[in-house]
């Protein structure tokens, strides 16, 4: 591990502050703001991540989940994974989120985990963790180890020919699904991110995962009040029951009415280059009957554009069966 400033900061207008100076100071250097560093430690003792600064946020009065009278839900940057999890108003109102968070990590790991670091969380792809492969979105112009190397839990949506990792959160999926809201703050202010914003495509600029800014901080993330009577369910698929990433998740919010879907919003993890959602599949289920025939049709949507590698073909199958079955069990829901 390479040798780093620790520094703690006790407000957000001075963590972005120290941010901001130290990269001024050090021509551009590589500042991390650390709170339960679940996977940026990980990443240091690997050399992939080398900060030359961290600055401790988790001082920061961002802890907080709290419901505005119009019945959004704000979560704080350094709400812990459990205690989102766990809190009595998401697993009511948000079952989908609190059934990802809960199929991540270990409990030890949740107890940790933020949800700005569980955003900003980094692929698994063996390629990225081993500083001595080929990988363009640690190193660019390196080229991309897994396409033609081990490649069975990579992505087959958004690639491209720079990159194919997977985004790894569970999370992400359900907040994708929930149409959720990214804050952030910076040298230049405020601004909300849309989550169908903010994560990038790999292009030919891997090493570019989010629209975050140098300096810049998550403060919160905001959901939109539950519709009236919606299901939300989570479901993941993976080699074995406890601490595994997925091969293919779906996270399903619906709306049934009358025997007919009024809306339907899902996403998908596990295979995908970034949380994956396709307006053109969710809106060929609104006004159908909530049938086996109609979410196949819609799974076969959603994954037209997939482009297995040489080892992760079975993904399309298995994402259509995952995303199918999903659908079928939240329509189902009371």
């Amino acid at each position: 591990m390479h040798q780093f400033q620790l520094r703690r900061a006790d407000d957000v207008d001075a963590a972005i502050k120290a941010a901001s100076a130290a990269q001024t100071a050090q021509q551009g250097a590589d500042i991390r703001f650390l709170a339960g560093g679940t996977t940026l430690i990980d990443l240091m003792k690997l050399n992939v991540e080398t900060p030359q600064q961290i600055i401790d946020i988790n001082h920061l009065p961002l802890n907080k989940i709290e419901v505005s009278p119009d019945g959004v839900l704000k979560i704080g940057a350094t709400v812990r994974n459990a205690d989102l999890a766990h809190d009595e108003r998401v697993a009511r109102d948000y079952p989908v989120l609190s059934q990802a968070l809960l199929s991540g990590a270990s409990a030890q790991l949740r107890n940790m985990a933020t949800t700005a670091g569980n955003l900003l969380q980094r692929t698994r792809c063996v390629y990225f963790r081993d500083e001595h492969m080929a990988c363009n979105k640690r190193n660019p112009g390196s080229g991309c180890g897994a396409i033609n190397g081990f490649n069975r839990t990579l992505a087959i949506l958004g690639t491209s020919d720079q990159c194919i990792a997977s985004n790894p959160s569970d999370m992400n999926v359900a907040l994708m699904a929930l149409d959720a809201t990214i804050h952030i703050r910076g040298p230049k202010g405020e601004r909300d991110v849309p989550i169908a914003e903010f994560f990038l495509l790999p292009g030919n600029t891997p090493n570019k995962e989010t629209v975050m800014q140098p300096g810049e901080l998550i403060t919160h993330v905001t959901l939109p009040a539950p519709p009236k009577g919606s299901r939300s369910l989570y479901l993941k698929l993976r080699d074995r029951v406890s601490y595994e990433f997925a091969l293919a998740s779906a996270a399903v919010v619906m709306t049934v009415a009358n025997g007919k879907i009024e809306t339907a919003q899902f996403a998908m993890g596990g295979v995908g280059t970034r949380p994956w959602r396709n307006a053109d599949a969710e809106k060929m289920l609104v006004g159908k009957a909530p049938d086996k025939e109609a979410f196949r049709a819609a799974a076969e949507a959603f994954l037209k554009d997939a482009k297995p590698q040489s080892q992760n073909g079975f993904k399309v199958e298995l994402a259509k069966r995952c995303l199918v079955h999903t659908l079928d069990a939240a329509a189902k829901l009371a």
